[in-house]
């Protein structure tokens, strides 16, 4: 979405709705809480495109310090937009087995730092010989499963036999291991630090057979942004992807340190006792398996109904609001709620201080 740009220095209340804003005091608020943890450590943080698909936020935050010079990219795509945006250093979290996506890769290893997860033999000889077809380099990490039952070598014998074979292959060169966990429910300071730990763990594990079958492991991504201050503790890691603190979403919202900067600005349109009705419907609201908005402040108002551009709210006493008012939505998950915009409205209290483009919406291959 996004019809009518807005102008720097708009007031908040002149804008059309519905608006996706970010907030950026409370966005610098958590780059900052990054850029101090990570202070002085061998392990930087590894920011995720998907959750925000601008370059120039993306450019914002390792300029704020505690991350590498680089970003994670679930798809080509989206690679191919951070490099474009000026941003060399490029892992893709997702394994490729299309022969087209592969020779974009290969193509785009030829300007950037491009490295590439897999956990099947196949698929590291298709890699191989697609780079050395096209004169380039990819970095492969071995991706480890250690929690999601998704892709990822399931033992550490079989991230060995891969590591070998990376080695012995032209076009590649083998860096080291990567795994993405989570966490069920609301989990506290102790839950992630004890769930955190064991999955990297696992990911070690696969590291350290590799190592001691005299293989050199430069690299261990791994971590998410639960477990931000737990994996940076763990000695071997030397980077923690996640990208959620940057926006932040009410399914997090047990981080405390992070405060949410992304939110979606809509005006109520009619109110009918407990009811109320809003201009921002499924076309610009997301969340993941079904999962509704909040609305900020009113922790017990529920969406009764979304339609495609308006949605129906109910409060547990009479609607507090009036025709007219603004209110601001929460989402339960970033990046399917920034996939169906084109902008943001960057403000700052209740001014408008730029607008930034998402240029890597839409990028699903």
């Amino acid at each position: 979405m996004n019809n009518i740009r807005p102008n720097i220095g708009d007031p908040l209340i002149e804008l059309s709705t519905p608006s996706l804003l970010i907030d950026v005091p409370a966005m610098d608020h958590n780059f900052e809480v990054i850029a101090k943890k990570y202070a002085g450590k061998i392990c930087k943080k590894r920011h995720q495109a998907k959750k925000i698909k601008s370059p120039i936020i993306k450019q914002r935050q390792i300029d704020a310090g505690g991350t590498l010079n680089g970003v994670c990219a679930a798809k080509v795509a989206e690679a191919e937009v951070m490099v474009e945006g000026g941003i060399r250093d490029i892992l893709v979290t997702s394994e490729v087995s299309s022969q087209s996506k592969l020779r974009r890769l290969a193509s785009l290893a030829k300007i950037a730092d491009i490295k590439l997860c897999v956990d099947n033999p196949e698929n590291l000889e298709q890699v191989s010989q697609i780079a050395v077809d096209a004169g380039s380099e990819i970095g492969i990490l071995i991706e480890v499963d250690t929690s999601m039952g998704r892709a990822g070598v399931r033992s550490p014998e079989d991230g060995v036999l891969l590591a070998k074979k990376a080695t012995e292959l032209k076009g590649v060169r083998f860096m080291g291991v990567m795994s993405h966990q989570t966490v069920e429910g609301w989990a506290d300071r102790e839950t992630r630090f004890t769930e955190g730990r064991r999955y990297i763990e696992i990911c070690l594990d696969v590291k350290k057979a590799i190592e001691d079958a005299d293989i050199p492991v430069e690299m261990v991504s791994s971590g998410e942004t639960f477990t931000f201050d737990v994996a940076p503790e763990i000695e071997g890691v030397t980077e923690v992807e996640g990208g959620t603190y940057a926006l932040m979403s009410v399914t997090n919202g047990y981080m405390e340190d992070f405060e949410i900067a992304a939110k979606v600005m809509a005006t109520v349109l009619d109110v009918r006792g407990e009811y109320g009705f809003i201009d921002a419907g499924l076309q610009c609201l997301g969340g993941p398996m079904g999962v509704k908005p909040s609305v900020e402040g009113h922790p017990n108002m529920k969406f009764v109904r979304m339609d495609a551009s308006e949605s129906c709210l109910r409060s547990s006493g009479p609607f507090p609001f009036e025709p007219g008012d603004r209110l601001f939505l929460l989402s339960a998950q970033q990046d399917i709620l920034v996939n169906r915009w084109d902008s943001f409205v960057a403000v700052n209290g209740n001014t408008v201080e730029a607008v930034w483009d998402i240029p890597a919406r839409g990028c699903h291959h």
